[in-house]
């Protein structure tokens, strides 16, 4: 079972208090679902970058309800033993708490554990509530990418010392309401650690240095998937674009050459 029996929230607090890293990573499918629960990942984050990286839209603020809640639905099916966190579809909690609350169900009913909500200014109250009727809540604090057309694209948040305390007062708000852990994008490295240090739910940093309670990264970046993407945060741990497209290149060269099917291959 993922991280020895990482399959609720209660599991990522007891790891914070461990002091044992966490490792959290997205999936929009079954079969990538079921690789990272077989990896024992700590958490399987059911993104709304699935909007880029499956279907090829500009930003995740296209990412609807219904696209989060079939993927959700896909990932649970393929790791029905791990620890399931759906994003908040754009605007989801910026319309009420009658919005919100159903939009959190129904990714919790798609087999989500848990969901995310960006930013915290304006809707704090909404994810009380949210947290108040039973359903987990990881915030999202720094680089905010439905924000991104507020904030002027996609660039690190937190550089100066007003910037930066609102990211820490945010965090501190965070935990006091009841989310469960913290996700600090593109922040420094040394505001990252000093929020970790500060709070006792756990911090998920990407592009925010080593000094959180654990990392994410989304599966594409960490297969190598896009060429053109490569964002400095990233670590690439295997090129696996290279390795797919030489496979289908190989499966053309067999089929034009007519070494495929062989033999073995061909139903009687």
């Amino acid at each position: 079972m993922p991280g020895g029996g990482m399959n609720n929230v209660h599991d990522l607090a007891r790891a914070r208090r461990e002091g044992r890293r966490l490792a959290m990573v997205t999936a929009y499918d079954v079969l990538t679902a079921r690789i990272l629960e077989a990896a024992d990942v700590d958490a399987i984050l059911v993104g709304d970058s699935v909007a880029m990286v499956v279907h090829g839209l500009p930003s995740t603020v296209h990412a609807t309800l219904e696209m989060m809640a079939l993927h959700t639905a896909a990932v649970r099916r393929g790791a029905p033993r791990s620890l399931v966190v759906a994003d908040l579809p754009f605007l989801a909690v910026r319309r009420g708490r009658q919005v919100a609350v159903e939009a959190a169900g129904a990714l919790m009913c798609a087999g989500a554990n848990a969901v995310k909500a960006e930013g915290l200014a304006g809707h704090a109250e909404v994810l009380a509530h949210l947290i108040e009727s039973g359903i987990p809540v990881m915030g999202h604090l720094g680089l905010t990418p439905q924000a991104v057309h507020q904030i002027g694209g996609y660039q690190v948040q937190g550089r100066t010392e007003p910037a930066a305390e609102r990211i820490r007062t945010d965090a501190r708000r965070l935990e006091g309401i009841g989310a469960f852990a913290v996700v600090l994008e593109c922040v420094p490295a040394t505001l990252a650690a000093d929020v970790t240090a500060a709070l006792t739910i756990p911090t998920i940093g990407i592009g925010a240095g080593a000094g959180t309670s654990g990392q994410v990264l989304v599966v594409s970046d960490l297969l190598g998937l896009d060429a053109d993407f490569r964002p400095r945060f990233a670590r690439r741990y295997h090129e696996g674009r290279a390795a797919a497209l030489e496979a289908v290149r190989a499966f053309v060269r067999d089929v034009r050459g007519g070494a495929f099917p062989a033999a073995g291959e061909v139903l009687a």
